[in-house]
């Protein structure tokens, strides 16, 4: 495992507590899901029965390859507990995500989930989301224009990820507008704002999303629950 991977060793190891024998799992994108969903492997070669469904085919692919079986999301039906990372987490566990370029599927994955584990560093940890300076917006394309109308309108940047001649392209083949902006006062409220805007897809606020929040301080490993989330092992 590489040397960042190896760095989130204890939250993916932490996070084996919330899997269960025959569970249906979300399996989220990036560096910290990729750590969990490597060691999750490990088990499933020693016995262990899951099913995952994957947020990117970045993960699919990592999955697929550590023998994890996979199903898409009709198959899964509700899914037991969902794991990812995040870009952002603040003091009551709302999150940024997106970074990776896959917030509208980890969304869905995360909405069709009982319960959703979050795996970070303790750099993620912000007083305020928006503390590193974007949010990630995926738009359709032919809707680029007046998405970025409307968020410029509203005082933020609207920078096209990749810029205007190359694209990024998500896994769904839409496009990430990274709005740039200080702060987000109101998460659940600018999450609404965007959405509304018609060709927003999805934005990178997970509002009231996580149930538990793992964080990698060092050696040692900080759970945080929310509040009547039932995050117990």
């Amino acid at each position: 495992m590489s040397s960042p991977e190896a760095s989130l060793d204890g939250i993916a190891r932490r996070a084996l507590d919330w899997v269960r024998h025959g569970d249906v799992l979300g399996l989220g994108t990036g560096r910290a899901a990729t750590a969990f969903v490597r060691m999750l492997g490990e088990r499933v070669r020693e016995g262990l029965r899951v099913t995952g469904v994957p947020t990117s085919e970045a993960t699919a692919e990592l999955a697929r390859g550590l023998g994890i079986p996979l199903v898409d999301l009709a198959a899964a039906g509700e899914i037991a507990t969902t794991f990812d990372g995040a870009d952002e987490v603040d003091p009551h566990l709302d999150l940024v995500k997106g970074y990776g370029g896959a917030l509208v599927r980890e969304k869905i994955v995360a909405a069709s989930s009982r319960r959703r584990v979050v795996l970070v560093g303790s750099e993620k940890m912000v007083e305020c989301l928006g503390a590193h300076g974007k949010l990630p917006v995926e738009v359709v394309p032919f809707a680029l224009p007046l998405c970025r109308r409307r968020i410029e309108g509203m005082g933020f940047g609207a920078p096209l990820r990749g810029g205007d001649a190359n694209p990024w392209r998500t896994d769904n083949g839409n496009w990430i507008i990274d709005v740039a902006l200080a702060r987000i006062d109101d998460p659940a409220g600018l999450d609404r704002r965007l959405g509304a805007i018609p060709g927003v897809v999805g934005t990178g606020i997970f509002a009231g999303m996580a149930d538990v929040v793992l964080v990698q301080r060092g050696p040692e490993v900080e759970v945080l629950e929310r509040t009547g989330a039932g995050g117990e092992v």
